[in-house]
Formats: structure tokens, sequence, C-alpha cells
């Protein structure tokens, strides 16, 4: 199985007809991803990899039936996309886009919480059920299918732990790249509790980085209610004090911010935490092989 999308999942891309929006929805059709039209103000009637575009997302969600979207909009426009997708009818929003105003997305994520409604991101690379589904800008070719979760702040190193996962044989149920900015729709609990109640997940990963205090959370979380195996990887341990590493969220600002203080509270939770990202394969699969005797 999977979380959140699967094979039936139907995909409208915001800001289909920008470069990356083209280039992206091109790649997530070679996939197999079901995407089913694109959205750009003022450019409905037009067609895009072969899809129709509409100049709003309620018609498009009316038209194509679809209950998901993507969207790849520059910064300035990313949150009326947001709100608009809120408001047409899908369930899940993936949001690309980096470099949102803060209070834009405070704006944004309050609406997207009243309505229930799953985003992820912003500032993520998405989410990719192997096999079924890609929604964002993970390479394909790296997952497989299978039953480990994975859960990141971090793109580019979601794709290091997913290779090795891979070559090592451990195939993943969903992957998912949270977003490294300060305010953003789902966090590590949302998701843990997702593949908790997964079965065919039989264990998960983390990738955190410093800043924020998500990790610990998370931790807290696992200690109380999570009972498969859970390694994790915490980047930034050469990190200075306030100093901004990548990611908008990705700064110390105080003691419980560091990369130490976060592997701390994710071991004292029973976590089992690597010092680098290609050891989490044999570290899971001996919890793995634990856990079924």
């Amino acid at each position: 199985m999977s979380i959140l999308i699967n094979e039936n999942t139907k995909v409208l891309v915001q800001g289909i007809t920008g470069r990356d929006g083209l280039f992206h929805t091109g790649q997530m059709l070679e996939y197999g991803t079901k995407v089913v039209g694109g959205v750009t103000p003022g450019k409905g009637g037009q067609s895009a990899c072969g899809l129709p575009v509409f100049n709003k997302m309620k018609e498009a969600v009316e038209a194509t039936g679809a209950d998901a979207s993507v969207i790849f909009v520059p910064a300035f426009y990313a949150k009326d996309a947001v709100m608009e997708a809120s408001y047409s009818g899908v369930k899940i929003i993936v949001c690309i886009t980096e470099g949102i105003p803060l209070l834009d997305m405070i704006e944004a994520i309050k609406i997207i919480k009243e309505k229930g409604i799953t985003l992820i991101g912003p500032n993520c690379p998405g989410m990719i059920s192997p096999g079924k589904c890609k929604i964002g800008i993970m390479p394909g070719r790296i997952h497989a299918p299978g039953n480990i979760g994975v859960i990141s702040r971090s793109g580019t190193l979601t794709y290091e732990v997913v290779y090795n996962l891979t070559i090592n044989g451990l195939g993943q149920s969903t992957c998912v790249g949270i977003g490294g900015d300060p305010v953003i729709g789902t966090r590590f609990i949302d998701l843990l509790n997702l593949f908790m109640n997964d079965k065919d997940t039989k264990g998960i990963v983390i990738v955190g980085e410093i800043g924020g205090q998500d990790e610990q959370a998370a931790g807290e979380y696992i200690k109380s209610s999570v009972r498969k195996p859970v390694v994790a990887f915490i980047a930034g341990k050469t990190a200075p004090m306030d100093k901004r590493m990548g990611h908008a969220g990705a700064i110390i600002s105080g003691k419980n911010n560091t990369a130490g203080a976060k592997t701390e509270a994710l071991k004292a939770a029973g976590v089992s935490v690597v010092d680098f990202p290609w050891e989490i394969p044999g570290v899971m699969k001996e919890l793995i092989n634990l856990k079924m005797r």
C-alpha cells in the first residue's frame, strides 16, 4: 500500500505552461502519474504536454475529476495558487515553490487546516509512491516499490537516502519531502501517524535538520504511538549559530535547534540515529529482522 497518493490519484499542475511546470509535467507523465490537466490564468483552451489547460482550478477540477494539485508558480503568486486550490475541491496540494513570504503561508495554511486539506510543502520536492504515482520533482528512477516509509525535510538528502535504500533491497511505500521552510503544511507527526496505520509499511526513515523543534515533537510521538522501527539522520552537525544553512527553516536560534539536541531527543524516544545516510539500510534491516523474531 501507500499513503496519501496511489495509482488512481488524478493530478492538476498549477503553472503548467511555465518552464518548470512543463518539464516536470512531462516527467510525471513519463513515470505513469495520472496528470489530467493544468491551470494557468489567461491560457485556458491551450494545451501543454498534450493536456488541457484551464484558467481556473475550479473549472479544471470539475472537468477532470482531479483530487490533487502540484504548484509550480513563482513565489509572489504562490499563496494565491494554494488558496485557489483549497477552494477547488482537491484534497491534496503539493507546493514546490520556495521563497514564499512567511506571512503568506501563515494565511494560506489557516484556510488549509479549516478545510481539512493535506498540504505538502512549500519549498519541497513533493512525494512519490514508487510504481504508482509521483507528484513533484523527485527522480523516479532511484525509487523502488517496497515497505519503507520516508519523511524528509531535505530534498537532496531524500534522494541520497532513497538511493541507498533501493540498492540495498529496501523499497519504499511512500516518500514525502515535507519542505524546509519554518511554516509548512504537513509535519513529521502527521506522516508518522499515516505510516503507523499503513499495514504494508514495515519501517520508517526520518531525515531531519537544524532549526525548529519538529524532530523533538516527532520523538515524543514515536515514543508514545509508533510501534514500527524508525531510523533517523539529522543534518547540520557543524552548522554555526544564527546562520541559515540552505532552507529558510534551517537555522540554529537556540540550544534546542541544534543537530545534537535533535539527535538526543530522538535517541531518548528509542529511535536509531545514524551518523551517515548510507548507514540507514543496514540499521533498518537489523531492526526489521528483530521485529519479526
